[in-house]
């Protein structure tokens, strides 16, 4: 279904913005996970938090909307609903 497809693209577009902007790529005036994990590479011996809940931030939202597009298709996919 498209909503499936829908959630665990929305997974891969934060994961590519948070990629082009930690490689510099993204808008400079825009504040993105990504931008502050380029921005905290240089201070990681000092201020190791600085990366660290960025890149929870990143990992847990990436993980929720995969859960979600994986319930939705349990849910909604009539394929796997014939087998039970």
């Amino acid at each position: 279904p498209v909503i499936v497809t829908g959630s665990l693209d929305i997974a891969s577009a934060i994961l590519l913005e948070a990629s082009l902007s930690f490689f510099g790529l993204g808008d400079a005036n825009l504040i993105s996970w990504g931008g502050m994990l380029n921005i905290a590479q240089p201070y990681l011996r000092q201020a190791w938090w600085m990366a660290v809940f960025p890149g929870i931030a990143i990992s847990l939202v990436v993980l929720s909307f995969n859960v979600l597009g994986d319930a939705l298709n349990d849910a909604l996919n009539p394929r796997l609903q014939e087998t039970a």
